[in-house]
């Protein structure tokens, strides 16, 4: 979707300032990474409000954004490149990778909207704008063929600056994400200091973690991408975030732990299982039916050896919890959080392997049609990753926003609150029925009322 309010100015490519050897050889993807072949690209940006300053120059802000993009791709080089495919034909099978040869690189966006802050933060619900603040509209990581791994797009409003970022999720997930914005935040800050290439305090490790004893380089069991790309439009939905304080999360968790007799569960894990019981109750999903909760886990710090952070790529996983709705409902919020903490507790090095062991065996891409059923509630995101640290020179940004990608009936994506200290933010995706019905639910409805205003 291209809003008609948002006006294209320019439109460049940026590559590495410098290519080292590593980054002109192909690039293979870990099982990680190729299950992402047919999700969105991952779509979040920061809203900055405008400087005050009469000295700011919109055309040397985006002179310094730019030149110091190339120097971050420096490090991220694989941003630059474009997907290609080998096929093969007995038995028939494809080979993804990435191929940093004939890239013009990164795309870089300069557009213009005649909107204000208030437009964008006073309405209840997102507005549909914000979704024409991100290039890559609808794309899929497999589009990634023609389109750039990487586009960012600035964009001036009347009062503000967004710099919304779409990149494909082949290559990163949020910990990756956040991790080359953080970067490209701090080589923007060092312009003009004499940075150099070794000046990154987390320069990313890009090599590909591959299950033990498999072949680097997998071969996918298609004859072609329509085998399992799917690119049924979703339903309208409508967004809505909730603003959680510190205060307010310890609150429910201390809720949640003394119904269970415990100090195990997590202030997320509150705040995920209130969600999960409210939303299936705006959906009236009958007492006999299963409900799902999932939430997007790293496994950095949970295979053997650990990854660093630093990991450069896919490692997250789905953990989930299941019960009737009945049981969801019947029990309290204490013990919805504790079937949500068991989940993530029992997510182990073993299990971890033994799925990787399996998904070698018979390769197979996440299909949203069927790993997320009408029932589920998803967790995405995590509240740890540093978002409001990243300023650009336009001090600490309003509010993050995210575009079209990866939503659907149920997705709720977590923020960090932009006052820190452990406060959250939940961007909350349902059909317009049942947002209705969630935002009266009387639990929800009490508990917010009491606890987060």
């Amino acid at each position: 979707m291209n809003s008609p309010n948002v006006e294209i100015i320019s439109d460049c490519f940026i590559n590495p300032k410098f290519v080292s050897e590593a980054a002109k050889k192909p690039f293979y993807f870990s099982p990680w990474d190729l299950l992402m072949l047919t999700a969105n690209y991952i779509q979040t940006g920061l809203l900055f409000r405008l400087p005050e300053n009469q000295d700011f120059s919109i055309a040397t802000f985006l002179d310094d954004l730019k030149e110091s993009l190339s120097t971050t791709l420096t490090h991220f080089h694989p941003l630059a490149a474009r997907l290609a495919t080998i096929k093969h034909e007995n038995p028939p099978s494809l080979t993804v990778f990435l191929n940093p040869e004939n890239s013009p690189g990164a795309r870089f966006i300069h557009s213009a909207v005649n909107l204000t802050v208030d437009d964008i933060l006073t309405p209840t619900d997102v507005p549909l704008v914000v979704q024409s603040l991100f290039d890559h509209h609808q794309a899929v990581n497999n589009d990634g063929h023609k389109l750039s791994l990487l586009s960012v797009k600035v964009t001036k409003l009347v009062d503000a600056i967004y710099i919304g970022c779409s990149i494909n999720h082949m290559l990163v997930d949020g910990t990756s994400y956040w991790h080359f914005i953080n970067s490209w935040s701090e080589m923007f800050k060092s312009k003009g200091q004499n940075s150099h290439l070794t000046h990154i305090s987390r320069p990313p490790i890009l090599d590909r973690w591959i299950p033990t004893g498999s072949d680097p380089i997998v071969n996918l069991p298609f004859s072609h991408e329509d085998e399992y790309i799917n690119r049924s439009n979703r339903p309208m939905l409508r967004e809505r975030i909730f603003h959680f304080s510190s205060d307010s999360l310890a609150k429910l968790k201390a809720k949640a732990n003394s119904e269970c007799n415990t100090t195990k569960i997590s202030s997320l894990q509150s705040l995920s299982a209130l969600v999960w019981r409210c939303v299936t109750r705006a959906r009236r999903v009958p007492a006999d039916q299963e409900t799902d909760c999932m939430m997007a886990i790293n496994n950095r710090s949970r295979i053997s050896p650990p990854l660093p952070e630093n990991y450069f790529g896919n490692m997250v996983q789905t953990v989930r919890a299941t019960t009737t709705a009945r049981e969801l409902v019947d029990h309290g919020v204490g013990w919805a959080a504790l079937r949500l903490h068991e989940a993530v507790a029992s997510h182990s090095d073993k299990r971890i392997k033994e799925g990787m062991d399996a998904w070698v065996k018979s390769p197979c891409v996440v299909n949203a049609r069927v790993h997320f059923d009408k029932n589920s509630v998803y967790m995405g995101s995590s509240p740890r990753f540093d978002m409001y640290g990243n300023e650009f020179g336009l001090g600490k940004a309003l509010a993050v926003l995210s575009g079209y990608g990866n939503k659907f009936d149920g997705k709720v994506t977590s923020y960090s609150g932009r006052e820190g200290g452990g406060s959250i933010d939940l961007e909350v995706c349902l059909l317009p029925e049942h947002m209705a019905a969630f935002e009266s639910d009387e639990e929800f409805s009490t508990i917010f009322n009491e606890y987060f205003h």
